[in-house]
């Protein structure tokens, strides 16, 4: 090992970085604007076709998939933080939504939900949500 490659290793050592952990995945903020619930989700680095939204039994599932493979062709990896994979979290929201009254967009990295604060009353068992 050279020095520079010493350093280099001592550089990225736990003491200067803290590393991400996989339950930092989806970090959610959740607000009240006006007459709705807002949740905006990190997904970073995750497309809008490798997101699924389902409703069933009164809760809210986030799903996101994101492809893990490494390219070396773009320099040797020397320190891993960002996960990339499979991601899921799940809020209960009730069983009074339905699809229906679910709203949900992706832009740069981050998915917004909104829900209504009035329940309505209509109860629907299974269905996925559009992202626009």
């Amino acid at each position: 090992m050279s020095y520079f490659d010493y350093m280099l290793d001592d550089l990225f050592n736990d003491r200067f970085f803290t590393p991400a952990k996989k339950a930092n995945v989806m970090k959610t903020d959740i607000r009240e604007i006006d007459n709705n619930y807002e949740l905006n989700i990190e997904l970073p680095g995750y497309s809008k076709e490798n997101i699924k939204l389902g409703l069933k039994d009164g809760y809210l599932t986030i799903e996101a998939d994101q492809s893990s493979e490494s390219n070396e062709a773009n320099g040797k990896l020397i320190r891993k933080e960002r996960y990339k994979g499979h991601v899921s979290r799940s809020f209960y929201i009730g069983k009074n939504y339905t699809h229906e009254n679910i709203q949900a967009k992706f832009n740069n990295g981050e998915l917004i939900i909104t829900l209504p604060k009035e329940l309505p009353e209509k109860v629907q068992q299974n269905h996925f949500i559009t992202i626009e």
